[in-house]
């Protein structure tokens, strides 16, 4: 998710997800604590999109421990981390690093302050390091992380972590997977409270879709992500945001094809009819994302004056 988007703005991207009651609960219930034995969690509060007010940091490990999401900016909030990393630590258990999934502000709002003031490295995939505040981060050693890699984290029983790149919602997206565990970092791949946006800027339909096709196959049976609660057997909602993805895509498609030659405006009016009116200039950036997977595919195109056309 990104921030700084209001709360009635984000009610069009509840819909278009679509995610279950059932599927859904509150992202600052477990606060603090362990979801199992071998998965720590904090949650703390962002600027992250509503109805989520919290971003999940993870503690990956048995005595070894790598700390997923330095996401808070907030003094207040940043204090709990760091007391909640040096009581692990306190507990015999060695911090490695901050793993940071993304750029977005929900998830790096913390970056430097926290590593500097536990001395961590930042480990993130090289398109996300270079989109860091330098200022934030000045003086803070950081690592690369690349598809294949493999970060092993030592205990009574060994972790090995795979990093998965998965790009789509943000160019350096990272997930991480141990296989014995069949536990799943996912970031914003998919959320359990709230949703999330994929926009022109930074994301990219057709490579997020694909990216939860993969998901989809690892045959998890724990998904961690950024917002919300812990995802049993994930399998199940990753086809479901793919295909609630594909039936809005259907939408936007028969919107082209009913207006003939039509301006993003005049289309999320068709396309986003079930949404409430004052949300659709964020829908926009939704429909965007699909019309240029859609043009990519062949099936729409633009005149090159802001007005899209079926082929």
């Amino acid at each position: 998710m990104t921030g700084q988007v209001s709360e009635a703005d984000a009610q069009v991207l509840v819909s278009d997800t679509d995610v279950s009651s059932a599927e859904a609960s509150s992202d600052s219930a477990s606060s603090s604590g362990a979801f199992s034995d071998e998965v720590l969690s904090l949650a703390l509060r962002t600027p992250t999109l509503p109805p989520a007010t919290h971003t999940q940091s993870y503690a990956l490990g048995s005595r070894e421990l790598l700390l997923v999401e330095p996401a808070t900016p907030y003094l207040e909030e940043q204090r709990r981390f760091v007391e909640w990393a040096r009581a692990l630590a306190g507990q015999g258990r060695a911090l490695r690093g901050i793993v940071i999934t993304h750029h977005h502000p929900d998830h790096v709002g913390g970056a430097g302050a926290l590593a500097r003031e536990l001395s961590l490295p930042l480990l993130a995939h090289p398109l996300t390091l270079e989109r860091l505040d330098l200022k934030d981060t000045a003086g803070v050693a950081t690592q690369a992380l690349e598809e294949g890699q493999v970060l092993e984290l030592g205990g009574p029983t060994e972790e090995r972590w795979q990093v998965l790149h998965t790009p789509g919602h943000a160019p350096g997206h990272l997930c991480l997977f141990e296989p014995r565990l069949r536990r799943l970092v996912v970031g914003d791949m998919v959320a359990s409270e709230g949703t999330i946006l994929i926009e022109p800027k930074d994301g990219h339909m057709t490579t997020y879709l694909t990216a939860l096709e993969r998901l989809e196959g690892l045959g998890a049976a724990l998904a961690l992500p950024a917002h919300g609660a812990p995802i049993s057997e994930p399998s199940a909602l990753f086809r479901h945001y793919i295909q609630h993805r594909l039936a809005r895509e259907a939408k936007v498609q028969e919107a082209v094809r009913s207006l003939g030659r039509a301006t993003t405006q005049e289309l999320v009016k068709v396309a986003y009819d079930d949404t409430p009116r004052a949300v659709w200039g964020l829908a926009e950036l939704s429909l965007r994302a699909h019309l240029i997977r859609l043009t990519e595919l062949g099936l729409t195109a633009t005149d090159g004056e802001h007005h899209w056309l079926t082929t």
